[in-house]
């Protein structure tokens, strides 16, 4: 289970996401690294720890037009991440040219391809923030319209909150269609500026493939005492 959890490493230097990783290490599956520790300490980091073998989800949430993001998408292949996103609201040319172009590299420079996620509607955004922006259509219905698209356009899964994990795996039209799940809060954490959350049991239950975990980890009195928690409730969840 522990394999399940993916550490957000939310921070703001280098010298911390090393600590971190070499505490954690051993208790998670992945790295994720987002805009603010790619921002502080770049793409010579990520190649760094990729080097060393750590498994890194790079959570840049590529969105521009296709030849941009495609040609962005082929560098952090070559940066060695074993997964990176895009936002599916970039739409079906930008996801399709996305894996033809990163597929195609791997394939020539005998690089493993890394796992291509989606983004459909972002955890903190509820109803409210859709409209603000346009989009009148339901929350869950925009979410379900997203990752059809990206599994039509054969990107490898979606990025979505606990709440519409069982409703992409219905919906999705694909059993390998990985769903990955921030969102998620243990009972003994806050909830912080996430909307839609679960915890990392129901969460796996409900048939979730990975969980990007932070603040409860890393912001716990005990951080070690709090992720080796999370995988028993995990564990215990499975086994019931």
């Amino acid at each position: 289970m522990k394999e399940k959890i993916i550490l957000a490493l939310d921070l703001s230097s280098p010298e911390e996401a090393r600590k971190t990783i070499d505490t954690f290490r051993g208790e998670v599956g992945a790295f994720k690294i987002g805009l603010q520790l790619f921002t502080a300490a770049g793409a010579s980091f990520v190649r760094e720890l990729t080097g060393e073998g750590v498994k890194i989800f790079l959570d840049l949430k590529f969105h521009d037009i296709p030849n941009t993001v495609a040609s962005a998408a082929v560098e952090a292949a070559r940066m060695g991440v074993w997964m990176f996103n895009v936002h599916a609201s970039g739409g079906s040319v930008m996801m399709r040219e996305t894996v033809k172009r990163v597929s195609e590299a791997c394939a020539g420079e005998n690089l493993g391809r890394p796992k291509l996620i989606a983004v459909t509607v972002l955890t903190s955004s509820n109803a409210e923030t859709l409209r603000e922006t346009g989009v009148q259509t339901a929350l869950a219905e925009q979410v379900l319209n997203l990752a059809r698209l990206a599994s039509e356009c054969e990107m490898d899964g979606v990025v979505a909150s606990p709440q519409e994990i069982a409703m992409i795996r219905k919906g999705a039209g694909r059993e390998d269609f990985l769903i990955v799940t921030p969102g998620v809060r243990p009972a003994f954490a806050t909830a912080d500026d996430q909307k839609r959350v679960m915890t990392p049991a129901e969460a796996i239950a409900a048939g979730s493939d990975h969980l990007v975990i932070g603040r409860p980890i890393l912001q716990a009195a005990d951080p070690l005492g709090a992720v080796r928690k999370i995988v028993e409730e995990m564990e215990n969840a499975r086994a019931h």
